[in-house]
């Protein structure tokens, strides 16, 4: 599962607002803004699997901690092409 920070600096990346990644999942504005907040502990799986689906259909590709072989943890990066 992604992280909050995660969530919020793929939006970032792809330089939406919280309303823009909100309509893109299917989710509504308070719930977007209460994620970032408070982190994705007390949302639904359905609403962080939709956030999450948007922003990689975006073109975000999330990396999990411990996949990478480097310094650091999980990250955000966008896929080639985009």
């Amino acid at each position: 599962m992604i992280t909050a920070k995660q969530m919020k600096a793929a939006r970032l990346f792809l330089d939406w607002d919280q309303r823009t990644l909100a309509d893109a999942a299917g989710v509504s504005l308070p719930t977007i803004q209460r994620m970032e907040t408070i982190g994705l502990e007390r949302s639904s799986a359905g609403n962080v699997e939709k956030v999450q689906g948007a922003l990689e259909t975006a073109g975000v590709e999330f990396i999990p901690t411990g996949s990478y072989q480097g310094a650091g943890g999980a990250g955000v990066r966008l896929r080639d092409g985009r």
